[in-house]
């Protein structure tokens, strides 16, 4: 029964060519979750840095900022990459020298930043003001305030949003393909420049790419069971 099921997937689907193609699609794999994950801690940590300065209240940083969230909001992720790739190197020489990974982690750095601050000031929004008077009440300093207070619930509520948008980075990745970095999509692109095989190709990419998003569902919905259980139990106490 197996047998002939698979001698009628085989004309749609042929795995054994897949198979051979395995170590293109593990590199391929590497080179994209090693770039998301760059682009994950980078535009996390600049996005703490926009959400400060929004926050902030002057209008001297929070105009520029706000102008920078738009612009990239506005304009597509593909048009940021060229410009990062082609426009950096004119702008600053030395950086002709980097590969295109590396630009191409900081045009994703660019694109998700503003998403990621997004976030990150909402949650730091959400932390009721009374938290904020007490901390002041007894003394705490600024930094006090944000790394005993305010951070942690802000940090409970914002990780499943934070989780969705790291889904979401990972996606934007196929398009550095389009500046010969060789991640997951340039790995079905050779097979299918190689053997005429699109189904093979282009279908290997879906499967990885449906898996590694139903991972990160799963941490996501793990993430949020734990912290609702956290919740209930600091309610509780």
């Amino acid at each position: 029964m197996l047998e002939l099921l698979g001698q009628q997937i085989v004309p749609i689907y042929n795995y054994r060519i897949v198979l051979q193609y395995a170590d293109e699609f593990s590199r391929g794999i590497g080179n994209t979750l090693s770039a998301a994950a760059a682009s994950l801690v980078l535009s996390i940590a600049f996005g703490f840095l926009l959400a400060l300065i929004r926050l902030s209240g002057r209008s001297w940083l929070t105009y520029p900022a706000a102008a920078y969230t738009h612009s990239i909001r506005a304009t597509p992720l593909l048009l940021q990459i060229y410009i990062v790739y082609f426009g950096l190197p004119l702008l600053i020489p030395a950086t002709g020298r980097w590969s295109e990974v590396v630009l191409g982690v900081i045009a994703l750095t660019l694109h998700t930043t503003p998403y990621m601050a997004e976030i990150i000031r909402s949650g730091i929004v959400s932390v009721p003001r009374g938290q904020r008077e007490g901390a002041i009440a007894v003394g705490m300093t600024p930094i006090q305030q944000y790394r005993h207070i305010i951070l942690p619930q802000a940090f409970t509520n914002t990780l499943p949003p934070l989780l969705g948008q790291s889904a979401i980075l990972v996606k934007d990745t196929s398009l550095l393909s389009l500046i010969t970095v060789f991640d997951l999509v340039s790995a079905g692109m050779l097979l299918n420049s190689e053997r005429i095989r699109p189904n093979e190709g282009f279908l290997s990419v879906a499967v990885i790419y449906l898996a590694i998003y139903f991972v990160m569902l799963m941490l996501s919905r793990v993430a949020e069971h734990y912290l609702a259980g956290t919740s209930r139990k600091a309610r509780t106490a």
